[in-house]
């Protein structure tokens, strides 16, 4: 036992290098507004301790398929959760990859995250997902029939009139039949061999072969496929519910913080604790700091926290994500037209 955690401790401080390099608390200016932010952010730019990063998530995920073999039903259902978790914190920052803040070079920062996230998980080419997110989803957030990301919610059912049982098999779509049915088809459509894309087939299949090789096949089971199939795309499908108001946004003009602040939302904004809880799971690296990164998506993970507190908050700030008037499951499904059946 001592060696899985021996391993996953390593990857946690292996992280810690880039977050220590890019911390705003460090130096003797610390940064405050966005001038002084992007000027840090600058300084600070590097090739090195993303990569470091990058390797620390991995190795933790190594950790977990060790102690996958080392355990029971229990322990594969702890491995299933923790490497979803890892593949989700992947996904973020490969995220900021996409909008070129990652490394100093761009192109060394598409390379990495190629070859560490997009095609290990079975992600679209680099290219494709700054295509759809920076270039249509930004500019467009929450505009139907051009946000990309709204036209996924209503594949989903999350359309006008949607009754209530439809709307919760919504909110857990990733986890039903219809849900793992899609998962299966985008990763077949990404992966079918294509000239000069075969090799994202083999990186892809290479890590549960290889986990299932060295390690064992609980690693390659709770490890990957587990996580990567169906946990995994709920924690990213719930953090895509928590980004706005995306039924019932309302059109506004002027700064682009006014604009965001009519569309974005932010979950937690007095509960340190729940805040903290999905900083580490299901909302990392910015993700809960949606509001600031859309009023400033070309900023790194690490300074949304300060310009949050210099932009403030949007108009929607809910408290929680299931329960409550402000809840923002429940102001979705208000807003979607919800009538008593």
């Amino acid at each position: 036992m001592l060696i899985p955690l021996a391993i996953i401790v390593a990857g946690i401080v292996l992280r810690q290098v880039d977050r220590w390099w890019f911390s705003p608390a460090r130096g003797d200016d610390p940064p405050g507004s966005l001038p002084t932010v992007m000027a840090s952010q600058r300084r600070r730019a590097n090739d090195i301790t993303p990569v470091l990063l990058l390797a620390g998530h991995w190795l933790e995920v190594a950790g977990w398929w060790v102690l996958a073999v080392r355990t029971g039903p229990v322990g594969w259902a702890v491995v299933t959760v923790a490497v979803a978790v890892k593949f989700r914190h992947l996904q973020e920052v490969s995220h900021f990859a996409v909008h070129g803040v990652l490394m100093r070079s761009g192109r060394a920062g598409t390379l990495w995250t190629e070859a560490t996230v997009h095609a290990p998980l079975g992600f679209v080419p680099v290219p494709v997902r700054r295509e759809k997110h920076v270039r249509q989803h930004h500019p467009n957030a929450t505009v139907a029939g051009v946000d990309p990301n709204l036209a996924e919610l209503h594949r989903a059912g999350l359309l006008p009139g949607t009754r209530s049982f439809r709307f919760a098999l919504a909110m857990v779509r990733p986890l039903t039949p219809a849900g793992l049915a899609d998962t299966c088809r985008t990763l077949a459509t990404t992966l079918w061999p294509r000239r000069g894309s075969w090799w994202r087939l083999l990186a892809f299949a290479a890590v549960p072969v290889v986990a299932g090789i060295l390690v064992g096949w609980p690693a390659a089971l709770f490890g990957f496929l587990l996580p990567r199939l169906l946990l995994y795309p709920q924690l990213a499908w719930m953090s895509l519910l928590v980004e706005h108001r995306w039924f019932d946004a309302e059109p506004a003009s002027g700064s682009p913080a006014a604009i965001e602040a009519a569309r974005c939302l932010r979950l937690y904004p007095r509960s340190p604790v729940l805040a903290l809880l999905a900083r580490g799971t299901w909302l990392p690296y910015g993700d809960l700091f949606h509001y600031a990164h859309s009023v400033h998506p070309a900023v790194r993970w690490n300074y949304l926290p300060v310009l949050e507190r210099s932009i403030g908050n949007p108009e929607y700030t809910p408290r929680a994500l299931l329960l409550g008037h402000s809840a923002v499951i429940i102001r979705h499904h208000r807003a979607l037209g919800w009538k008593a059946s």
